[in-house]
Formats: structure tokens, sequence, C-alpha cells
């Protein structure tokens, strides 16, 4: 095939993860379509314009073109954006005027319902990744809009093909939707191992400022409730040991993220852990091996996750995984051999995992070389080759017709 448009409307690949909406749907985004850039595959993402000063078009590399369109005013909360779908979809289909493509790629529901206008106005191939999906997170206590529910299965049933990252994945689509019309094709994502690789502890705990010998937990995500840090922290009280610490490296995300800020905060001061609890602004992806390394372990105790970035990218630098038993996480995280998963949502049982790698640092040890080269075996290339050949069986046969 010859071109992509990538549709990521309301969150883009140029933003720094763990800021207000974005996360590791931006570093799925740039990573794989840097790697399908670079296999030759010509790819524009379509992101809206969400500061007012940003260029019309920026180029991150040969094949790999940014364009911003303009959809309501640019800092329009993400609740809000459905509102401008067809604003955004009008200003993708100006654009493909000029820049005609062969497959759509989608993600996110928003994206999809865009999607899902372009196929029938363009008769082009469908492809969405949804990230997380509103029956999916209902099932975990965080019920999505009907809106969104209903659009979602509008778009499964016109799509020609759906990504899902692992079998985990496929499972609950298959479970909760039924099988769909078209193409359910697994893509893993991948890291980027030149960044992500094991590494000296005590070295990277230099220029981080944090103590060489105290044990270090890390969290690394956006604050809001689905990521489960009060988990995180009431297994920090938990622990046998004192000297431990909790280092949070993320923000508020969301309308509610400054409130959950406040209630860990609040959280952390009522279980008098706040000597051991650092707080870090969002840092550049490409820094945040230097605290996966640093970490003795990483906790991940999200409420759901469709594949779960943050555990794979401690895995391929070494570092054993403390996780909670869903979704995606569950492919990731070998039980008792790369890491822990945690059934149900009880602080203590994080804690007594914590406790039997620090205690055991021989387990931890063996524990961190199974993650690397579990982590080994993800890679963004990989995607791409997949993604590749699917785009190539689509763009040949019949389109799924709308259901």
């Amino acid at each position: 095939m010859a071109s992509l448009a990538v549709l990521s409307m309301h969150t883009s690949p140029l933003v720094q993860p763990g800021v207000g909406d974005s996360g590791g749907m931006n570093v799925y985004v740039r990573e794989l379509v840097s790697a399908l850039a670079q296999a030759g595959v010509d790819c524009t993402v379509y992101t809206r314009r969400w500061r007012q000063d940003l260029p019309a078009e920026v180029t991150v590399e040969p094949g790999f073109l940014v364009c911003h369109v303009d959809a309501g005013p640019p800092g329009l909360p993400k609740e809000s954006l459905a509102e401008v779908v067809d604003d955004f979809t009008a200003g993708v289909r100006a654009h493909l005027a000029d820049r005609p493509v062969d497959v759509i790629h989608a993600n996110y529901w928003l994206s999809g319902l865009v999607g899902h206008a372009l196929k029938h106005q363009l008769d082009v191939p469908l492809v969405c990744t949804f990230h997380t999906l509103a029956r999916v997170k209902a099932t975990s206590g965080d019920p999505e809009p009907e809106r969104r529910e209903r659009a979602e299965a509008t778009i499964i049933g016109c799509s020609d093909a759906i990504c899902v990252s692992c079998t985990e994945e496929e499972h609950q689509v298959r479970h909760l939707y039924g099988d769909p019309p078209g193409r359910l094709e697994i893509v893993a994502p991948g890291v980027e191992h030149a960044l992500f690789s094991p590494g000296d502890r005590r070295g990277a705990r230099r220029p981080l400022g944090l103590h060489p010998e105290r044990p270090v937990l890390l969290f690394v995500g956006r604050i809001q409730p689905l990521k489960g840090l009060d988990v995180a922290v009431r297994a920090l009280a938990h622990l046998r040991r004192r000297d431990p610490q909790l280092v949070v490296v993320g923000g508020a995300s969301g309308t509610g993220g400054d409130a959950e800020v406040a209630r860990i905060r609040s959280l952390v001061a009522g279980l008098g852990v706040d000597p051991d609890v650092r707080f870090v602004d969002p840092q550049p992806h490409h820094l945040l091996s230097t605290y996966y390394r640093a970490a003795d372990v990483c906790l991940v105790p999200s409420r759901s996750e469709s594949f779960g970035l943050v555990a794979l990218e401690a895995a391929a630098c070494g570092t054993p995984v403390v996780a909670a038993a869903v979704g995606g996480l569950r492919t990731l995280v070998e039980h008792g051999r790369s890491g822990f998963l945690v059934e149900g949502r009880d602080p203590a049982v994080f804690a007594a995992y914590v406790d039997e790698l620090l205690d055991n640092p021989a387990l931890a040890a063996s524990m961190g070389a199974a993650a690397a080269t579990r982590g080994r075996g993800y890679t963004w290339s990989t995607a791409a080759a997949r993604l590749r050949r699917l785009y190539a069986d689509l763009t040949v046969g019949a389109l799924v017709e709308c259901r």
C-alpha cells in the first residue's frame, strides 16, 4: 500500500504523555506511525488543533506528517469533543481531497466516528483501534456515557478490521460486542529498546536525586481514578519495611484530574506517608527509562487496561511489575516469573508482593531478567509489519457493509 490516514482526534502524537488527556495512546500513535513510515508507508496523522499557534502541518520525519485540523475552540475539553466530530470530519475530508489515501486507521471512539463517516464518503477501508471500550470500562466500575457505547457498537459493525493488543482484549471484544463483521487482528504494541533497556540502578538514581540504597516503588501514569494511584499509596502504607518510597510520575488528567490529585494528596497525609511519596511532573517519554531503571518495583494498579504500556516499558528495563490482573496486563506479566498479578484491588495484597521482592534480592533479580527477556519480544517494527499486511489485504478485498 502507498498511503495511510491515521485519525487521532482527541490527542496528538506531538504532546508529551502524562499531560492532560495524553498518555499511552500518544506513544502508540507516534511510535507506530514512525515504524510504518520507516517501512515505506506514507502516513498523515490528523489531530485536532489544541493550541491556536500550532502550524497547519508538522513533518516529524520522512513519511510521517501531522496535520492540525480546526474543530471547535482549542481549549475544548475532551468531554465536549463529540460535539465537534462533524467539524473534524469535514476538515479531514478537505485535506484528503488533495491527498487521497488507501486506508483510514482510527484511534479511540471519537476518531472512529470520523473514520466511519469518511469510509462511506470516500469508499476506503476503515481500521479501528479503540484503546479502551465503554463496555469493558463498565465492568470495572467506570461507566461511560451511553452515547459512547452506542457509537462504539456502530463503529465495530462497519469496520473492515478491529485491532486489539492481545488475546485478552480479543476475548473481551467478542464477549461484550459479539463477533465483528470485519477482521479482528491482534497487533501488540512495542517498545523502543534503544531507550528502554536494563541498566545500573544506582547510576539511574543519582541524576534523579534518589537515595542509592532506599527501595523505590514507581507509579507512572495520568492521575485519574482509573489508574488506581490510591491503591499504590495504600500499598506503601501496608509494607512491613518503613524505608521504601513511592515515586509518582504523572499529572492530573481530565476534568476531574485536579480533584483526584487533591484526593491522593489528602490520602497521603492521612496515612502519614508524606515523607515517603515524591510527586514528579510528567516527563518526556525518553526520560522515563531512567525512572524505570531506578525502581525496585513498578506498580500498575489500574482498574482496566487494554494493554498496559507502562508495564511493558518497566519490564523492558528489567524492573519487576506488580500489576492488577486486568486486560492486557494478564498477557504482559507472567505471574511468579516476570512479576506478580493481583486479583482484586486489595492494597495489602499488592504490598505483600512488593515485600516479597524487596526482601528477596535474588528473586527480584531473576524476575527482572525474565521481564527484560519478555519485553524484548515486543517491537514497533513487528507491529508495523503486521499492519502493513493487514492494510494490503483490505485494499484488495470488498469493504464491510455497515450493519
